[in-house]
């Protein structure tokens, strides 16, 4: 078990709040105890929050791999001819952090700043928002939309334009409750429905 690399600074700030809080306690337990225990209380929720499991799924060619973990909230158009989008919710307890749904290229990454509503409210899809777009052959294609929630409102990406990604490569993070969108084209067949809980680089999301 790993940790994504933005909660490092934060779990090690945690355990030295809570040295900290046990040195203090020498002199006053008053003092030191709460210290302590807000320390360690802190760097669990840190690491608990930032883990980044290894995933070793073998996928199938053909097998378009689901990016995110979390509950899939609709598969529908949305009003883009051709296109079919499956967006997922991602409570506090899931692993924050997004994968590549197929081999390929990143084709572009576009940071959008919008609003901060609920993630798993309707309104959401106007939040602020990062979208990466690969494409592989055939002239296949997906697109990963990173969006952020009410609470931290923060989007980590871990690719740029022109870089050749693997299936199941990590691609970026979103702080706290977030959702993630997958955009497919409608040949591809989704496996996926509302309700189904998922898990990035785990779960067939849908076949080309």
């Amino acid at each position: 078990m790993g940790f994504a690399p933005e909660g490092i600074k934060l779990i090690a700030g945690g355990v030295v709040a809570a040295a900290i809080g046990g040195v203090v306690m020498v002199w006053s337990r008053g003092l030191g105890m709460p210290v302590l225990f807000l320390g360690l209380a802190f760097a669990a929720f840190s690491a608990y929050f930032f883990r980044d499991p290894e995933r070793d799924r073998v996928f199938a060619p053909g097998e378009i791999a689901c990016p995110a973990d979390g509950t899939v909230m609709s598969v529908a158009n949305e009003g883009t001819p051709g296109i079919t989008v499956v967006r997922i919710f991602l409570s506090v307890l899931n692993v924050h952090v997004q994968r590549a749904p197929m081999e390929g290229k990143i084709e572009k990454t576009k940071y959008t700043k919008g609003t901060f509503a609920i993630a798993y409210k309707p309104e959401a899809a106007t939040n602020e928002r990062n979208l990466i777009r690969i494409g592989g052959e055939y002239g296949r294609f997906v697109e990963v939309e990173q969006i952020t929630g009410s609470i931290a409102r923060r989007i980590a990406c871990y690719v740029k334009e022109g870089q050749a990604v693997r299936i199941s490569e990590r691609i970026g993070m979103i702080y706290f409750g977030s959702q993630v969108a997958v955009y497919l084209p409608d040949t591809a067949r989704v496996l996926v429905k509302p309700g189904d809980k998922v898990a990035g680089a785990e779960t067939v999301l849908g076949l080309w």
